[in-house]
């Protein structure tokens, strides 16, 4: 079973920085695409950055010039680097991934379980 762990959440003061990692496992052939999500409260989940295998990057223009997105695809493993942040990135943090697996060659869409960013004023 494919599982995507994140990890790098936490507390930061405006202006501060975070890192996120997020890894995935099982039986994994291929990884089309990797991203991330947030979700503030009272809020839909939207789209930060997204990421291909061959590098192509995407940015929602509320994040460009301070999220940095970046993979290694040796480790599967999608990072996002955070700086200079705004309260207004408060929210979940969900990684996304669209996998090729060894068991079931369509790829699908998988989530992780989500890390909390909280940017205090």
């Amino acid at each position: 079973q494919v599982q995507l762990v994140e990890s790098g959440g936490g507390l930061v003061q405006a202006g501060g920085s975070l890192r996120l990692s997020c890894a995935a496992s099982g039986g994994i052939s291929s990884i089309v695409i990797m991203g991330w999500y947030r979700q503030a409260p009272g809020k839909q989940r939207e789209l930060v950055a997204t990421i291909t295998s061959g590098g192509s990057k995407n940015y929602a223009d509320s994040v460009k010039g301070r999220l940095t997105i970046s993979r290694d695809n040796a480790k599967y493993t999608v990072y996002l680097q955070m700086n200079s942040l705004e309260t207004e990135d408060t929210a979940v943090y969900y990684c996304s991934a669209n996998i090729i697996t060894t068991y079931y060659p369509p790829p699908v869409d998988y989530w992780g379980q989500g890390t909390q960013v909280t940017v205090s004023s």
